[in-house]
């Protein structure tokens, strides 16, 4: 009979690499009562078979510093817990077979010196000084980051969580989670059944589901959605290799392939670019250490690769062939936080094959997170808030998965757009943008409009480094949003309606703005955190004197959402979702008064219905309401029509713009003319860490209106100043494409890197905007400075800006 706690403040469901570091980092913040149930023994689901590589790059910076804080953790941690680690830094190194590829690497290398890791592009013949081995034809170039290491992810599992008992953790394993107890939004106590046959239930404050491949089944049972499908991954581990030597990780994407010197062997890795889910009717309930049939067919063409690339593997048996099981989310990032709908129940599953080198920094902001109830610094990329309901659906799962593990090694082009589990969310005017030349993207699950094919061009995406394919129909569609009149669909945006007797005071005590306006008054404004920071970025619409509408983000629909529920308290007021209610129409540009006159009797008039307002009109033979905002700059207006009515919107826009040259446009074109504008993206150019007026968005601030969340910390960096400042940038040089993370360099020197970029069609080159610091620093000399941004190794000069580079007075859209 095992002898387990009946109460507990945490329990940690899941006992592999990660369940171990959440517990590990949970106590050495100083918590008690921290309970971890392992179903079988530890590390026996994916955490025992993983390939074991911990590199340091990532794709954003905040992923690049968890990566390299368990870099340092996996270095100290034998030299605490008595136990080895075998982690070591042996380098690594990635290498270029096509011209594409290179400038991939080369990019991640700018990208990588810009986060402080240390890297360097090297020659074929320095990339065979490194790794005699391998066969250089075809090989263009490579990277090489001397710090990556490789460890013994079971022994790293295991060291973390000896760490974690000596600090008092109690972890039990052949002990399965069968039931989580609930009361509203709230676990109070987690089911239990032992391989012994005993059984019980732990009360507890708070769960974490770090239950791997099982995380969906788990979430279900504590009423959260956790994304996520188990897929096969494969490798091979040689015999033994004389005189093999110690060698670098080497990585060649290209043939999506990986291989990594252990003991005198080498381990060959795919991720190969069409997987095969498994595990679709279940896991099976003995599950343990277990390997997956072998699947020779399925590796062999990457087989046939990697023995021209490593010549040695043609004279040198296989000692395993080993096929198992790792999990995998819709996007290929993790799962990490506080599950929506939940005021208890955290997450940290789902780790697309890179959970040895994720695991101790994933685990440090969690236990930081779960600390101070607030996240330690941006996590948006993997913050679970980001999943979408839908997404949990089962079938969507097992196809959007045969695509994201391939994806570790595809080129990661700008502007990929995922090929599986397409079509699911559709806007009204879905069919309407199809029949005149769309060529849809997929975001949140919904199809959007991304550009315009012209007649007789084939509607596809041919994806680049350089100027796309797409590239001058873009630019046509930003000319006529500057200069005549552009039409889009924004249907996707998310929706909330805020209604209640306390409706304004609530919106008051989460905005930054004032929210005592009139009706029809649109107001736009952040979410703030109390250190400042921003927490969502929105425009909220005065609907009647108890109602406002709520407008998001796509991406960030249900984690906005989620800060409302979360801080909604004991206001009187119901927040419902009303985004699938009406299909959104973005009119703009210069002859966007021209247009709406043509197709309603209403006044469109600048006194009769100025800049920031909002109210119904007629529109054709139906109802509408004209929304007078705009995301890129422009004159113009966002109509909000009922979905019944959608359609025949659209025909009377698009019928009557004949008469005006009305163009339909795409959302690369909005990206493009926002950065002109210098507006921000919420994900990118502004975050959780991103104090809201160093953003430039104090205007958006009203400390006068009384207390609301942030205030003080808005109070006290008005009162100590800036260290750092939001700059525009706009390079010199026509030619290069800036895309983010580019770094930053004044006088010479990297501070910083770009937080998005986009080409500026109308002003006729790459514009960016980044974070520049400034301690002591008054606006004038922080612009007398020289500036450039590194492209792929090559720097290229670049003029900052303050203000807009178009229109920075704010004129045309006001007019």
């Amino acid at each position: 009979m095992v002898n387990i706690q009946n109460k507990a403040r945490v329990v940690i469901i899941g006992g592999g690499i990660i369940g171990c570091s959440v517990a590990y980092h949970l106590t050495r913040l100083g918590w008690k009562d921290v309970v971890l149930l392992e179903r079988k023994q530890l590390t026996s689901g994916t955490t025992w078979h993983a390939a074991g590589l911990i590199a340091q790059l990532r794709a954003t910076a905040n992923m690049t510093r968890l990566a390299k804080y368990s870099q340092e953790l996996y270095g100290t941690l034998e030299e605490e817990t008595g136990l080895s680690t075998g982690f070591k830094r042996v380098g690594a190194i990635t290498v270029a077979l096509t011209e594409d590829r290179k400038e991939e690497i080369f990019r991640q290398a700018a990208m990588a010196r810009a986060f402080g890791v240390e890297i360097e592009e090297i020659s074929p013949a320095e990339v065979g000084e490194r790794y005699p081995h391998v066969n250089l034809d075809g090989v263009k170039a490579g990277v090489y980051l001397p710090k990556d290491g490789q460890g013994d992810p079971g022994n790293i599992a295991l060291s973390l969580a000896r760490g974690a008992q000596q600090r008092g953790a109690k972890i039990h394993s052949q002990v399965k989670v069968t039931g989580v107890s609930r009361r509203g939004s709230r676990v109070t106590g987690v089911q239990w059944h032992a391989q012994d046959g005993d059984t019980g239930e732990i009360a507890c404050d708070m769960i974490v589901n770090c239950a791997g491949m099982w995380a969906r089944d788990v979430g279900k049972m504590a009423g959260v959605n956790v994304p996520l499908h188990a897929c096969e991954h494969y490798y091979i581990v040689t015999d033994n290799v004389p005189d093999l030597g110690h060698l670098p990780v080497l990585r060649v994407p290209d043939e999506y392939a990986y291989y990594k010197e252990d003991a005198g062997k080498i381990l060959l890795g795919m991720f190969e670019p069409k997987a095969k889910p498994w595990g679709m009717d279940g896991i099976p309930d003995s599950f343990e250490f277990d390997q997956l049939p072998e699947d020779f067919d399925h590796f062999e063409p990457i087989l046939e690769k990697a023995i021209n690339r490593m010549p040695l593997l043609a004279k040198t048996g296989i000692h395993t062939f080993f096929n198992g099981p790792e999990s995998f989310t819709p996007d290929d990032a993790y799962h990490l936080g506080l599950a929506p709908g939940m005021d208890n129940v955290w997450v940290a599953a789902g780790f697309n094959s890179v959970g040895i080198q994720s695991a101790g920094g994933a685990g440090m902001a969690l236990a930081q997170w779960m600390e101070d109830g607030a996240r330690p610094f941006d996590l948006g990329d993997v913050d679970i808030a980001r999943m979408q309901p839908f997404q949990g659906n089962k079938t969507y799962l097992y196809h959007r998965s045969t695509e994201t593990l391939g994806l570790l090694y595809a080129d990661h082009y700008p502007f990929r757009q995922m090929a599986t589990a397409r079509g699911i969310r559709r806007s009204p005017f879905h069919a309407h943008l199809d029949a005149q030349g769309a060529v849809f993207g997929e975001f949140s699950g919904w199809e959007r409009a991304n550009w315009f094919a012209d007649p007789g061009q084939d509607r596809e995406y041919r994806y680049s480094w350089k100027r796309p394919n797409w590239f001058g129909n873009a630019a046509a569609e930003h000319g006529a949003i500057r200069t005549g009149v552009g039409m889009y669909d924004m249907s996707s945006f998310g929706k909330l309606r805020v209604e209640g007797p306390d409706a304004q005071a609530f919106l008051n005590s989460i905005c930054g703005a004032d929210m005592s306006v009139g009706i029809g008054k649109i107001v736009y404004t952040q979410f703030l955190n109390p250190r400042g920071g921003i927490e969502a970025d929105l425009t909220i619409t005065r609907l009647t004197e108890t109602a406002y509408l709520v407008v998001t983000p796509a991406a960030t629909r249900l984690a906005d959402e989620v800060w409302m529920r979360r801080h909604v308290g004991d206001y009187m007021v119901v927040i419902t979702d009303v985004t699938a209610g009406e299909g959104v129409l973005a009119v703009m540009g210069p002859k966007s008064r021209d247009l709406l006159k043509a197709v309603s009797p209403d006044d469109f008039s600048n006194q009769a219905h100025p800049f920031g307002t909002a109210r119904e009109i007629e529109i054709g033979m139906g109802l509408a309401r004209a929304h007078r905002v705009s995301y890129v700059g422009e004159l113009g207006w966002e109509i909000y029509v009922s979905t019944d009515m959608a359609a025949h919107v659209f025909e009377t826009l698009w019928n009557a713009g004949q008469d005006f040259g009305l163009k339909l446009c795409g959302l690369h074109m909005m990206d493009s003319c926002r950065v002109e504008k210098g507006f921000r993206h919420f994900g990118h150019d502004i975050t959780c860490e991103d104090h809201v007026l160093e953003a430039g968005l104090g205007f958006a601030v009203k400390t006068e209106k009384g207390n609301f969340i942030g205030r003080d910390a808005v109070l006290r960096k008005r009162e100590s100043g800036l260290v750092r400042r939001m700059l525009q940038f706009r390079l010199t040089d026509p030619e290069p494409l800036l895309f983010h993370n580019e770094p930053i360099l004044r006088d010479g020197k990297i501070l910083g890197h770009l937080s998005s970029g986009a080409y500026g069609h109308h002003i006729g080159g790459a514009i960016g905007l980044g974070y520049v610091p400034c301690v002591g620093e008054a606006a004038k000399d922080l612009l007398a400075s020289s500036y450039e941004i590194d492209v792929a190794g090559t720097r290229v000069a670049a003029q900052a800006s303050l203000r807009p580079f178009y229109d920075p007075e704010g004129t045309r859209l006001r007019s």
